[in-house]
């Protein structure tokens, strides 16, 4: 996995130097994942609406979902806004305050852009997989969030 997630972020910043709007980047980044990491089944950024206290889905890749505001505390992407931490659930059935987007979903990793000292979005990864998330997964999402973070 560490040679494949060395060669997606080499990929990432090529799509970084491509993509100077935002939106384009996200959008891009989550088809990257998506296509590219096999257990990464629905890939997706969600938006920090400061003024409504809320998480608005921006770009994704995978199936559609209800989810598109989420507020700030609810759920796992709520809870990750609120504490600024990375979070892996391996077993979402194991989660009280989860928010199902689909039956297919077994785990999530939810990584937060913080941009001075503030949160401003978030990368969520769902998988079909039980627990397929390590710590290389989260040391590259991390490293991906601290690029973007430049943008906001």
């Amino acid at each position: 996995m560490e040679h494949l997630f060395s060669t997606l972020y080499l990929k990432f910043e090529e799509l970084k130097v491509q993509n100077e709007v935002l939106i384009s980047l996200l959008k891009k980044t989550s088809e990257l994942l998506h296509s590219e990491v096999s257990h990464y089944n629905w890939v997706g950024f969600y938006l920090l609406d400061a003024q409504k206290n809320e998480l608005v889905l921006g770009p994704f890749t995978g199936a559609s979902t209800d989810h598109t505001h989420i507020p700030v505390g609810k759920g796992i992407c709520g809870q990750v806004a609120e504490s600024k931490k990375t979070m892996i659930v391996q077993d979402v059935s194991e989660q009280d305050n989860y928010l199902a987007c689909s039956l297919d979903v077994q785990s999530e990793i939810v990584v937060p852009i913080i941009k001075n000292g503030h949160f401003v979005a978030e990368i969520d990864i769902d998988s079909h997989a039980f627990a397929p998330f390590t710590k290389q997964d989260e040391l590259f999402l991390n490293k991906i969030a601290a690029q973007l973070s430049q943008l906001f």
